[in-house]
């Protein structure tokens, strides 16, 4: 993908202002020869960004916002009150369902004094039938499977999509006779941070001497693989033996030649 087309993406992402899912079907249609997968993790990374710049604003709102929301449940609208409310402050609503629920929770316990610690929230936003408060809980409930972009649901789904590619890989190393080492088995032998494929004998591709694979279910733009480099990469380079990455979904040739690191992608899904 050529750096324009991506900054072109990014500006129509940006300058729409409605529902995350109108929008993915907006980008569907300005960009029909970019694949659903592309677009759609282009559109999950700019939307995740985006949601943490508005934690950091609306996080000093929070008491507010739960006004709000405890007022409208008092007057009886119909359900849905945080969905609306999330659309109407361009919030995610699984993220502003967690910050209400912790505004609720917070109040509870300066009458019972018990604590209310991160993973207390996390354990009932992915199981809301533990809320006592049974408008609350359903509010929740809505908002978490509502958001397709962030929350429990969405980590779920990257979860899966990653294990997926993992497992083409795999058959795709197996395909060609080449011997390896998948994640697990190094994880076993002491590898703290383990590629997805260590391959037992080298192999050459496109003038590259590969020794080991890792597939990533995503688009790989610069600060995704910036992060990677710093979190991962870096601890299986050797100088002498350039690797091979495998972002499925993106040629990004462009932002890797700013990379002070020769690395090459390739791509399953173009």
């Amino acid at each position: 993908m050529k750096v324009e087309l991506y900054n072109d993406i990014l500006k129509t992402i940006k300058t729409y202002n409605g529902p995350g899912r109108k929008c993915e079907k907006l980008l569907r249609e300005k960009y029909p020869n970019v694949s659903d997968y592309t677009l759609g993790s282009i559109y999950s990374f700019e939307y995740q960004r985006k949601m943490k710049k508005n934690h950091q604003k609306f996080s000093k709102m929070t008491e507010e916002l739960y006004r709000r929301y405890q007022k409208s449940v008092d007057d009886g609208q119909d359900v849905g009150v945080m969905l609306r409310l999330a659309e109407e402050i361009t919030l995610s609503p699984a993220l502003l369902a967690r910050m209400i629920l912790e505004k609720y929770y917070e109040k509870k316990s300066e009458e019972s004094d018990e604590p209310v610690t991160r993973t207390f929230i996390t354990k009932l936003m992915k199981d809301t039938t533990l809320i006592k408060d049974k408008d609350l809980a359903y509010e929740v409930y809505l908002c978490v499977v509502y958001d397709d972009q962030y929350g429990s649901i969405t980590d779920c789904i990257k979860h899966s999509l990653g294990q997926e590619y993992e497992l083409r890989l795999q058959r795709m190393v197996k395909d060609l006779n080449l011997a390896f080492r998948d994640e697990e088995h190094l994880r076993k032998h002491g590898y703290d941070k383990t590629p997805d494929i260590k391959l037992e004998i080298p192999i050459a591709v496109d003038g590259f001497i590969v020794n080991w694979i890792e597939s990533k279910a995503l688009f790989g733009d610069e600060e995704g693989h910036n992060i990677y480099f710093r979190d991962q990469y870096l601890s299986y380079w050797n100088s002498e033996k350039p690797r091979r990455l495998r972002p499925a979904g993106v040629r990004f040739r462009e932002l890797l030649s700013e990379l002070d690191i020769r690395l090459p992608t390739v791509s399953t899904l173009e």
